[in-house]
């Protein structure tokens, strides 16, 4: 009798890091690709000092003892101050390391095997990946945890939820008092003629006076037990929550990452107007309109988004860039003869 033959040894775990400035924005979408991929993620934070810090991105990289070999399988880097590393790695591993840019690097395409951005950043190249919306960290699971986690918060609070996702003044645009004063109203209004409730979270952005304005008029229209807002200063951030157990969200305009989020969900998205704006916006405005992914909360929308005592119910294909990017990492990984979990 023969002996058996031996099992062929298993294929080495994929390893990825995600590696940026540490600014939230970036790490998230950075986290959220490679878990995507069914990876977990190292996270890299670099912090490079002057003249490092000046040069970047077109300088050398800054010696930091965190960023050495073993060179990851794939690295995902998003930021100014990470694009330097990048190119570093790609130059010591000799290529191995399949290096993805998230965001327009403003410098050479060539330095990357992939580089992602928005629709409406208009990048083009043969290596250049382009999606509707951004990637982020939601999955239906941590949505629907978030949901349950904040029913639990709220107690028996009348559903449905009228979810409001609020911004605030940024370069682009300005939220004023009296534009929050709106907002409030037409809030109070859909939890009103529904005998449902108004949950609300604001981002850092939020102008105190403008947040004031908004918890005022949503108190002068609806009782306690049919509102809430986190002011901020009391427990988690309730935004998976309003996102995964939310009805109809109304998200204010001023952010191309508030809406994608909103709209990876599925549910109804109402943006609000605020003013100011650029080209850019725009056209993400115009591309998320035709997508079906949002509708303008004017004064028809809002009279028509209630039917019978009911949120009307209209439906679009969920925004999911984080499937796609991951699709197209999976494939050039693979054509390195690496296999991922989640493909």
């Amino acid at each position: 009798m023969s002996s058996p033959s031996p099992l062929a040894p298993s294929p080495a775990p994929v390893t990825a890091w995600a590696l940026t400035p540490g600014s939230i924005g970036h790490e998230v979408q950075c986290i959220g690709v490679v878990e995507a991929l069914g990876l977990a993620p190292v996270v890299k934070r670099v912090d490079p000092s002057p003249p490092f810090r000046w040069l970047a991105p077109w300088g050398p990289a800054a010696v930091d003892g965190a960023i050495a070999p073993p060179w990851p399988d794939l690295l995902v880097v998003s930021g100014r101050q990470a694009i330097p590393y990048a190119r570093m790695i790609r130059r010591h591993s000799e290529g191995r390391t399949l290096v993805v840019c998230l965001q327009n690097p403003v410098a050479p395409l060539s330095w990357f095997d992939l580089v992602w951005t928005n629709v409406h950043d208009g990048v083009a190249g043969p290596n250049v990946l382009t999606t509707l919306t951004s990637p982020n960290t939601l999955t239906r699971p941590r949505l629907d945890l978030g949901a349950a986690a904040l029913a639990a918060r709220l107690g028996p609070m009348p559903r449905p939820w009228i979810g409001g996702i609020v911004g605030g003044t940024s370069g682009a645009y300005a939220f004023s008092a009296e534009e929050a004063t709106r907002l409030g109203a037409a809030l109070a209004d859909l939890a009103g003629r529904t005998g449902g409730s108004v949950v609300v979270t604001p981002s850092r952005r939020t102008p105190p006076a403008s947040l004031a304005a908004l918890d005022a008029a949503l108190a002068a229209a609806l009782p306690a037990e049919r509102r809430w807002l986190w002011d901020g200063t009391t427990g988690d951030n309730p935004y998976f929550g309003i996102l995964g157990g939310a009805g109809v969200l109304v998200v204010t305009c001023d952010s191309v990452n508030m809406l994608g989020e909103a709209a990876y969900t599925g549910t109804p998205v109402y943006a609000f107007p605020l003013s100011g704006g650029t080209p850019k916006f725009a056209a993400f405005h115009a591309a998320m309109l035709a997508a079906g992914a949002m509708r303008w909360l004017d004064d028809a929308a809002l009279a028509a988004a209630v039917t019978d005592g009911s949120l009307a119910a209209w439906t679009y294909e969920p925004l999911n860039a984080n499937a796609v990017i991951a699709a197209r990492i999976a494939a050039l990984l693979a054509a390195r003869g690496h296999r991922v979990a989640a493909f």
